[in-house]
């Protein structure tokens, strides 16, 4: 069952998404669809799966879920790299990387203390 009460994850993923859908956007003003896709799907998939794992149905579930989310963020972190080293694409703000492995830390410690309690 939800608990309502304020979770940090869930917050930081949300207010990420929020940053990840700016980019995205700024991506296809420039015509680069392909790239604004996948920094969309993997950005935003992160939160989507963090919320989701506060519904889980049992423990694995929930460190499933969070595994799931890990594998988004270090896809992302690939896509806003290439975009950083390409002199095709904007560079992300320093800011966006800092963030990203903020949440990165997070969710490993998530579920190495899920697999332990």
């Amino acid at each position: 069952m939800r608990n309502d009460r304020e979770n940090i994850i869930v917050k930081m993923t949300l207010d990420f998404a929020l940053i990840i859908i700016d980019f995205s956007e700024q991506l296809r003003e420039l015509h680069k669809y392909e790239m604004a896709s996948q920094i969309f799907r993997s950005g935003t998939s992160i939160g989507a799966n963090t919320r989701e794992a506060q519904n889980a149905e049992s423990k694995a579930d929930f460190i499933h879920k969070f595994k799931i989310a890990a594998k988004e963020a270090d896809e992302l972190e690939y896509w806003l790299t290439l975009c950083k080293l390409s002199k095709h694409y904007p560079d992300p703000m320093e800011e966006t990387f800092i963030s990203l492995e903020n949440i990165i830390k997070v969710i490993s410690k998530i579920i190495s203390s899920s697999k332990r309690g």
